[in-house]
């Protein structure tokens, strides 16, 4: 389900909402890497519960657009690589940019209503686990009639999860409220019956 088999050309051509976000999140890292100037980007964007109370509100959205060093850049990139197009497809674009978009919005959000005003944070991780997170609601709908799936999406949620706790310097916050986020979201997009109308419409439209 997660083996990817298409060429660049055909990955942003059949995915055109990853590969933006993969090449703007890539973009942006590299901006940060340039001397003085990346500096100052990263202060300017990162989530700094202080600055957003005296009323920097941008800095609930810019941390999702930011990564500490490479490793981190890395890892939150290849997991919306592989996860990311099977949820735009199933989704759709729009329904799957509101899916990252809301749940990386509601993790930064978390974070600064729960966690402390010197609390600084970054990267797109919680975006991320807003997409198992509506994977996990797509398990919930399809849990009689495809088992398979269940038996992929939640050891790599529960690992997720797991691994949120035992490393170092996460935003734990922001990783559990961007999961549950795109579950409640995709409870709600992948309801049966609401994609037997987006089916009959898009028939409709062919």
């Amino acid at each position: 389900m997660f083996v990817r088999r298409e060429n660049l050309k055909q990955y942003i051509k059949l995915y055109p909402i990853v590969s933006t976000l993969l090449a703007l999140n890539i973009l942006i890292f590299l901006l940060t890497c340039i001397p003085v100037v990346g500096v100052h980007l990263r202060n300017l964007g990162i989530g700094f519960n202080l600055l957003i109370s005296e009323g920097e509100y941008w800095r609930l959205i810019t941390p999702m657009f930011l990564h500490a060093d490479f490793t981190h850049l890395l890892f939150n990139m290849f997991s919306l690589y592989l996860f990311g197009p099977e949820l735009e497809q199933l989704a759709g674009k729009a329904r799957f940019l509101t899916i990252y978009l809301l749940a990386g919005l509601v993790g930064n959000v978390a974070t600064y209503l729960l966690l402390d005003w010197r609390y600084q944070s970054l990267g797109a991780s919680g975006a991320i686990y807003g997409i198992l997170g509506a994977f996990g609601a797509l398990v919930y709908y399809t849990r009689n009639f495809m088992p398979q799936l269940k038996q992929i999406i939640l050891p790599i949620i529960v690992i997720g999860v797991v691994m949120t706790f035992l490393q170092p310097n996460i935003n734990v916050t922001a990783h559990l409220s961007g999961l549950i986020t795109g579950f409640i979201i995709g409870m709600i997009y992948f309801h049966p019956k609401r994609i037997a109308a987006w089916k009959k419409k898009k028939f409709k439209i062919v």
